[in-house]
């Protein structure tokens, strides 16, 4: 049930040493939290998050507080250090409302003592794990970006309950721009935290109408100077181009999952500032519309890019390799479904980070940072530093920030409300795809009554090409690398051999090499053919084009190429490339390995001769990835090539 209480009722929880709860602060639409929500019942721990048991036993519909640890990733095939972690349902009997100012009377004050405080892995260490990321995975083709993380650990001698109604208090002091701040209290385990991303929810509409779905990538992060941000400080943060492309990077990724789960792909708006105590991150909304299962729509968004990277199979790799610990329910979500009147559920889903965790006596605080291509290793050793801070200087593990002392004048005003903020963040934009900001308009495409086969060679930017060619009028259909059959690729009206990660030269590599016969069986067979990034690449190389490593990854630039005359505002997420001699813009069957496809057109940069496309007979390719958010010439540059291997 829901309704009023008195603030007792959080007293007589903490004095029940059986009794599993979850205190929950959400920030309204002003962003302000005027109440605590008690949700209390009993724990049932599942195996999937299909067994998230939705409906009691008589088939009422139910509402659940799910934690859901990181190794759920298995469930989608990724790999993950295997902790044992449970998918642990709080069962809600009750869900109570109690105003903020009661419930902060009754929280306790204690002082929580740490003992043998500090990060598990030292600032050198962690930084040598940043420059190996960038080298040798980065630098040889295995993705855009990857979250690292470390943790900060502590011994803890008091009473766990205690211990976790103190922290929530103070979070809820000390911490501002929170999505949840919650203290979630079952057997053997407290989670606390502050966390300031709601990673995805689904609210139903009117009764027959698909749910909205949201989320909310946010990325880059300022880190606040001593005495706090300034307008100054902030704008050099907004022109900083490693911290732009970080976002852009994880916006591209999530659309991914939109695509996968909403039937008009997700429109995306922003971008936003989230200020919080120490920290400043940018951040954009995706909204979509889906019919999907609550729990369907969680599995096909595990996890969020911001706290994992992209692309999400490799990402989830990469962890396990430089990650010496698994990451228990660091970088999961805390998933409250909440039953509607039409027997469905709504979803609300904040990713699990800024977030403490007691077991045993041990204080466990993860922290993470994204590594790109222009990181700097000590840079993202500062930014561990800060992303802890806000949860530690809250408990009283590290001093409290500034802007805390109670001596300080109010609150200032929004840094985004400043004009010149609100103008960097605007432009922003000027550089985005218009499909995906925009309204799509509801026209048949210009493909109307033909068909095509996406190839995913693993890198989900297949379900953003999908969309886009769904959008062309084109009937589309997408399968696994490995379950693409020689009759399938025969059958279909047009092939298109999506992008993935990795090296293209790499026999050894099952994937790759699928993906050689898949390309290699419609070039020998003339039939439409379009070939995207890695299967460019590919294509390049049978035809006879050498492959080599670019100096400097491409992973999320941006480039105005030519692209057979027309110049074209392109998104680009390569490691490798394939080059022709400066100048060549046509290659003659002699000079070709396939010489059954004719002459070949060839659009390179001129002072390198890295190629950028190709088009011969029955066939077009792309090297970079037209269906991201950065290629503002995307639909465009799609249909002529398309219109092009169709003809």
């Amino acid at each position: 049930m829901t309704g009023p209480a008195t603030a007792d009722l959080i007293r007589r929880l903490a004095d029940d040493p059986d009794a599993s709860f979850a205190l929950i602060a959400r920030a309204g639409d002003t962003g302000a939290v005027d109440a605590v929500e008690v949700l209390t019942g009993p724990v049932a721990d599942v195996d999937l998050l299909a067994d998230i048991p939705l409906n009691a036993a008589d088939g009422t519909p139910r509402e659940v507080l799910a934690m859901v640890p990181y190794r759920q990733v298995r469930e989608r095939g990724f790999e993950a250090h295997d902790d044992g972690a449970p998918l642990r349902c709080l069962l809600i009997e009750t869900h109570e409302r109690i105003p903020l100012a009661d419930a902060m009377g009754v929280l306790p004050t204690e002082t929580v003592p740490l003992t043998d405080a500090g990060f598990d892995i030292p600032d050198e260490e962690y930084a040598d794990i940043v420059r190996r990321v960038i080298s040798d995975e980065i630098g040889r083709g295995e993705g855009a970006n990857f979250v690292i993380r470390r943790d900060y650990v502590a011994g803890v001698n008091a009473d766990p309950r205690v211990a976790a109604l103190t922290w929530f208090r103070a979070l809820l002091e000390h911490e501002r721009g929170a999505y949840w701040t919650f203290a979630i209290i079952t057997p053997g385990h407290v989670a606390v935290g502050a966390s300031p991303e709601a990673h995805i929810t689904a609210v139903a509409g009117a009764v027959g109408e698909p749910s909205t779905v949201t989320m909310n990538p946010i990325s880059g992060t300022f880190r606040h100077p001593a005495g706090g941000a300034t307008v100054e400080t902030l704008a050099a943060f907004l022109t900083d181009t490693k911290e732009t492309e970080e976002l852009f990077m994880v916006v591209d990724e999530e659309l991914k999952m939109m695509s996968a789960v909403c039937s008009d792909g997700g429109r995306i708006t922003g971008p936003h500032l989230k200020e919080m105590s120490r920290l400043t991150h940018t951040e954009y909304m995706l909204r979509g519309f889906s019919r999907l299962d609550p729990r369907d729509i969680l599995r096909e968004t595990m996890f969020a890019p911001t706290v994992t990277g992209s692309p999400m199979q490799n990402a989830c790799a990469v962890i396990r390799r430089h990650e010496r610990t698994p990451r228990g329910y660091y970088s999961g979500v805390a998933a409250l479904f909440t039953p509607r009147a039409d027997g469905g559920h709504d979803l609300d889903a904040p990713i699990l980070i800024r977030t403490a965790y007691l077991v045993d006596g041990r204080l466990r605080v993860p922290a993470g940072a994204t590594l790109v291509r222009h990181s700097d290793p000590y840079g993202e050793v500062n930014e561990t530093h800060g992303k802890a801070a806000g949860v530690l200087g809250a408990i009283g593990a590290v001093p409290r920030a500034h802007a805390d002392d109670p001596d300080e004048p109010a609150p200032r005003r929004p840094l985004a409300e400043d004009p010149r903020i609100a103008e960097l963040l605007a432009s922003r934009n000027a550089r985005l795809a218009p499909f995906w900001l925009e309204p799509q308009g509801s026209a048949p495409g210009p493909f109307a009554g033909r068909s095509a086969l996406v190839i995913d060679a693993e890198d989900r930017f297949t379900t953003m090409l999908a969309h886009q060619l769904r959008h062309l009028g084109l009937d589309v259909r997408i399968a696994h690398w490995s379950e693409a059959t020689d009759a399938d690729v025969d059958a279909a009206e047009l092939v298109v051999s999506g992008p993935g990660p990795g090296d293209p030269r790499d026999a050894g590599n099952p994937r790759i090499t699928r993906m050689r016969e898949l390309v290699t069986r419609r070039l020998d067979a003339g039939t439409p053919l379009l070939a995207v990034c890695l299967s460019h690449q590919i294509l390049s190389d049978r035809i006879g084009i050498p492959l080599a490593p670019l100096a400097s990854p491409h992973q999320g630039l941006q480039k105005t190429v030519d692209v057979f005359g027309e110049p074209a505002s392109i998104g680009f997420y390569n490691t490798y490339t394939a080059r022709v001699l400066p100048g060549v813009t046509r290659l003659t069957p002699s000079e070709t390995r396939c010489g059954a496809v004719g002459d070949v057109e060839v659009a390179a940069e001129p002072a390198t001769g890295d190629v950028y496309a190709l088009r011969g007979r029955g066939f077009a390719s792309v090297q970079g990835h037209l269906e991201s958010i950065l290629s503002r010439d995307g639909m465009r540059t799609l249909e002529r090539l398309v219109t092009h291997a169709l003809s």
